[in-house]
């Protein structure tokens, strides 16, 4: 099943109207890796002083696959931890295929880094509740997460980086 959506990512010249030729489809969403590990049950279920800290990483990925085919993938790691006792760390690869056309450089670049994790997101983060409950956990609930504030911050830093590099070196990378 292909579900086609209009989407004109932000970018220089950017406008509200998406123009001729522009493309972008959900073509898969799939889960790519899974991991569930919970090293020190059941003795922190019978702990009444184990008070865990959940703390999420998140990165995501892209490739080209074919001309007008990109693989991208969110990577998400949640783990459950009172000081020392983790009670349980679960990773996630969830990915989709998108097939994308009429967009330059800049503009594929902010999609595949904000429209393209968004789309998995909610997918990664059901794969996540439903392991962390059927781990015997309470529910895990992450909030949702702004991929275009975190792709601007990034691109801020990059730039601060480029801009703190001394004259004749390239920034470092």
């Amino acid at each position: 099943m292909t579900e086609q959506v209009d989407v004109k990512p932000e970018g220089a010249g950017a406008t509200t109207e998406t123009p001729e030729g522009v493309q972008v489809g959900i073509q898969r969403i799939y889960t790519k890796d899974v991991s569930f590990e919970a090293p020190n049950v059941p003795e922190v279920f019978q702990d009444a002083n184990f008070k865990p800290e959940v703390k999420m990483e998140m990165n995501s990925k892209s490739r080209k696959i074919t001309d007008d085919m990109y693989e991208v993938v969110l990577t998400m790691t949640i783990t459950a931890a009172s000081g020392e006792t983790t009670g349980f760390l679960v990773e996630v690869q969830q990915a989709g295929l998108f097939g994308v056309r009429g967009l330059n450089d800049a503009q594929l670049r902010h999609l595949l880094s904000t429209f393209c994790p968004e789309t998995l997101y909610p997918y990664a983060r059901e794969v996540i509740s439903s392991l962390v409950s059927k781990g015997g956990f309470p529910p895990v609930y992450l909030a949702p997460v702004n991929f275009d504030a975190l792709f601007r911050a990034q691109m801020e830093q990059q730039a601060q980086q480029q801009n703190a590099a001394p004259e004749g070196q390239p920034a470092a990378e």
